[in-house]
C-alpha cells in the first residue's frame, strides 16, 4: 500500500486531488480536509461506483488506521489509492484549514 503524508496531500489538493474521508458522518461534520468527500468506511465497498477509477484516490480518516484498511479495499478493486498517514488529526495539528459541516 502506498502512503503519503499531509504535506504531500496538501500538494495533491492544490493539483485537484480526489480525497475521500472514511470517518463517520458526525466526525466528518466536526472538521475535515477541505474538499474531501465523506464516504464512511462501512459504506465504501457499496459505493465504489461513485469514485473515478482514472484518478488517484487519497484516503483519509482521523489518524490513518481506517483509511489504511480502506486503501487496501480500493487497491484490491483496481483503484489507484493512497493512504494519508496521520489523517485529519495531523492535518489539523499542522495548522492547515479545516471545513465543517
Amino acid at each position: 500500500m502506498r502512503e503519503i503524508d499531509i504535506d504531500q496531500l496538501a500538494d495533491a489538493i492544490d493539483g485537484g486531488a480526489v480525497v475521500v474521508d472514511v470517518r463517520e458522518t458526525s466526525e466528518y461534520a466536526d472538521g475535515h480536509v477541505p474538499g474531501a468527500r465523506n464516504i464512511p468506511m462501512g459504506q465504501l465497498p457499496g459505493r465504489l461506483d461513485e469514485l473515478d477509477r482514472s484518478a488517484v484516490v487519497h484516503v483519509v480518516c482521523a489518524s490513518g488506521n481506517r483509511s489504511s484498511a480502506m486503501t487496501d479495499v480500493l487497491v484490491a478493486q483496481g483503484f489507484d489509492a493512497v493512504n494519508v498517514a496521520g489523517g485529519t488529526r495531523a492535518w489539523i495539528s499542522s495548522g492547515r484549514p479545516v471545513e465543517q459541516g
